[in-house]
């Protein structure tokens, strides 16, 4: 590459870095009530509530046009809802699997949605994913048909230390990547290098105050060329700036809802999708 080139990628990554600092900065400020008069009304929640040019993922009674394990993933209360328990999948097997938005594909959007994790397990919130593992992967036993690669906004009830922290992180399902940006962090992938960090939005355990265990959670993802947004409940969590051209995560692609270990129950609601590209 040359000095230009670099100086450009360089240029890049400063400015996506400074732009995730300022809106992380802007969530904060409005959630502690103190934006200053003559500057915009910033509010997560009412930011969260803005459905102007956004189409409903759920009609709140049906599954139409969502795929999955059969017996599994229904409507309750407006709300989609999977629970796996004991003996349900077979016996040495992790339950992993995925509820597939059928015919709806992007690659630059806004999501919104709702998320409420309960007695265990993980999910996660798919997006510009295919179905199905990747080329040269074995299965591990769950069900190809219901089975999502590509990026996830990632969320889990806190059965562990671990796993307390992996809310709100971006990670690369069924890929060899795995946890790209840890929550908390901004990240920057370049072809032939590792991804690194670039930038801090702040603590990982200090930020896993705003995820509400048991409960409802707002969750936003914003994806643009090769950057990604996760926040949840009004607070930036991950970035990831992803300039790879061979990278699976800057492509257009499906939605996918997700649930995983056992016991776990997840409940998804207000599901806002609006495309800009």
């Amino acid at each position: 590459m040359n000095r230009q080139g670099m100086k450009l990628r360089a240029a890049t990554a400063v400015a996506a870095t400074l732009l995730a600092l300022l809106l992380n900065a802007a969530t904060g400020l409005a959630a502690s009530g103190q934006a200053q008069a003559g500057t915009l009304p910033l509010s997560g929640l009412d930011n969260f509530a803005d459905h102007d040019g956004y189409t409903s993922l759920l009609d709140g009674k049906t599954l139409d046009g969502w795929d999955g394990k059969p017996g599994l993933w229904k409507v309750e209360d407006g709300a989609i809802v999977a629970e796996i328990t004991p003996g349900m999948f077979p016996e040495r097997m992790f339950p992993n699997t995925f509820l597939i938005k059928r015919g709806v594909e992007a690659r630059d959007f806004d999501l919104k949605l709702e998320i409420k994790m309960e007695k265990g397990g993980g999910s996660g919130i798919q997006y510009r994913s295919s179905v199905g593992f990747p080329p040269g992967k074995a299965g591990d036993g769950n069900d190809p048909r219901w089975t999502m690669t590509g990026p996830q906004a990632d969320f889990w009830y806190p059965v562990n230390a671990d796993a307390s922290q992996w809310s709100g992180q971006f990670y690369s399902q069924n890929t060899s990547r795995g946890t790209v940006a840890r929550r908390g962090q901004v990240v920057l992938s370049l072809p032939g290098s590792k991804p690194r960090v670039v930038g801090s939005i702040g603590d990982c355990d200090k930020l896993g105050a705003f995820v509400k265990t048991g409960d409802w959670n707002q969750y936003e993802v914003i994806a643009r060329g090769g950057v990604m947004v996760h926040i949840l409940n009004g607070q930036l969590m991950a970035v990831l700036i992803d300039d790879d051209p061979a990278s699976p995560h800057n492509v257009s692609g499906l939605f996918g809802l997700q649930i995983e270990g056992s016991p776990s129950k997840v409940s998804f609601r207000n599901i806002w999708l609006k495309k800009t590209n």
